[in-house]
């Protein structure tokens, strides 16, 4: 699957939000702290900033969503029926090739996110204990910096 990527519009939010949702909903470790309209007005809160980049399909149905800040990744989701199909390589391929580094948190108990960010580049650099986000998990921080070339660095 090659989904389409494009710059998220306000009227994304709701079906953002709703990915939100249902990815919380998926795992039984993760606490459910906000409602759906709490998270429909976070997806909306990213939308207006410009952080979001949306996949879908070329029929116009939403598959996932990155939101990046520069070189942080706030948020990657992909609707459930579209796991496993290249959606979340292709979101993040995208911010790789924007940005030199990217930088990210994802919790310890989130192991096949652990192992995408890995295969994707990713080091852990960091690990919190859960005193600094909201959910209180235990979590890692992960960095990704787009190699060098050595061409480049010779003629430094």
């Amino acid at each position: 699957m090659s989904p389409h990527l494009r710059p998220a519009r306000p009227t994304d939010a709701g079906s953002l939000g709703a990915m939100i949702t249902e990815a919380v909903a998926a795992h039984d470790w993760k606490p459910a702290l906000h409602s759906g309209a709490e998270d429909i007005a976070h997806a909306g809160m990213m939308i207006e900033r410009g952080w979001v980049t949306v996949a879908e399909t070329r029929g116009g149905a939403l598959l996932g969503f990155l939101a990046r800040e520069d070189t942080y990744v706030h948020a990657l989701f992909v609707s459930p029926a579209a796991q496993g199909r290249g959606v979340g390589w292709a979101l993040l391929a995208d911010a790789q090739r924007a940005a030199r580094r990217l930088e990210l948190w994802t919790f310890v108990a989130n192991a096949r996110a652990q192992r995408f960010y890995e295969r994707a580049g990713f080091a852990v650099t960091g690990r919190g204990d859960g005193s600094a986000n909201e959910e209180g998990l235990p979590d890692l921080f992960y960095v990704w910096e787009r190699p060098t070339s050595r061409i480049k660095e010779a003629r430094a």
